[in-house]
């Protein structure tokens, strides 16, 4: 069997862009073409895709991905058996959160004032609380902790739709950077870097070189971070990490 590009995507849940993507970085090529020049997938490919997606899932970035399912020592049962044992693990990491977060709903929030449906409404899914003792725990003694947590309980409703919208459209203008194939160390990258800097510091806490890198840094070693940004764009994460430290080397 064959199947066109927008069809797997379909099947598989990913968006042709994505397809488009992992071709482009030869992660999943597909095995034929039609005579017009148009992707056709096989057995084989969707099998890899599958495989592709367990660990993008996992949150492993895009180039250990790459070099995991083309190991010759490797075979799909072996596939298989790592991913049900990393699966596995974070089932018992997932429920110590469910834990700690039980019991950081019955201390004290991080003083965001919203209802319910507020929150819903300006967050989406994502609950800004969810994190608030490890968060705390990280970072609680520092000034930018302090400052964050200060703000945040004085934002409106309003306050954090105009910060969501802020945020939109800095990430649009930064996946259409992304497109033009622009590198993360051209001009326009690091304008882009720095202006993520800049809306940290507006509206959350002094964000300098130093904790920007460190960010960066955090968003590829994190796999919750790696997931927001490559939902957005495959291959955000590590590109913005590059344009960030580019643009803290050059602003130095």
């Amino acid at each position: 069997m064959e199947y066109p590009v927008g069809e797997v995507a379909r099947i598989a849940g990913v968006t042709v862009r994505t397809l488009h993507h992992y071709d482009e970085i030869g992660l999943l090529s597909p095995s034929g073409r039609t005579g017009a020049g148009y992707r056709r997938y096989d057995d084989a490919d969707l099998e890899r895709l599958q495989q592709i997606l367990f660990y993008r899932e996992l949150g492993f970035p895009l180039e250990e991905i790459n070099a995991i399912v083309d190991d010759p020592e490797s075979n799909p049962t072996e596939h298989l058996r790592r991913q049900h044992e990393l699966l596995t693990g974070r089932i018992h990491r997932l429920r110590e959160m469910v834990t700690a977060i039980e019991f950081a709903m019955e201390a004290k929030k991080v003083g965001i004032q919203l209802t319910p449906e507020e929150r819903f409404e300006v967050f989406g899914d994502f609950d800004p609380d969810e994190h608030a003792a490890e968060a705390e725990q990280r970072w609680g003694d520092t000034d930018a902790y302090r400052e964050s947590n200060r703000r945040a309980g004085q934002y409106s409703k309003d306050d954090w739709l105009r910060n969501k919208a802020e945020n939109a459209e800095w990430g649009r203008r930064f996946v259409a950077l992304m497109d033009t194939g622009a590198p993360a160390d051209s001009p326009a990258a690091m304008a882009l870097a720095e202006e993520h800097r800049q809306l940290i510091s507006r509206w959350f806490y002094e964000c300098t070189y130093e904790i920007h890198t460190g960010l960066a840094d955090m968003y590829l070693a994190d796999p919750r971070f790696t997931a927001y940004y490559e939902n957005i764009a495959p291959g955000m994460t590590a590109y913005l990490c590059g344009a960030i430290h580019a643009n803290a080397i050059t602003r130095a």
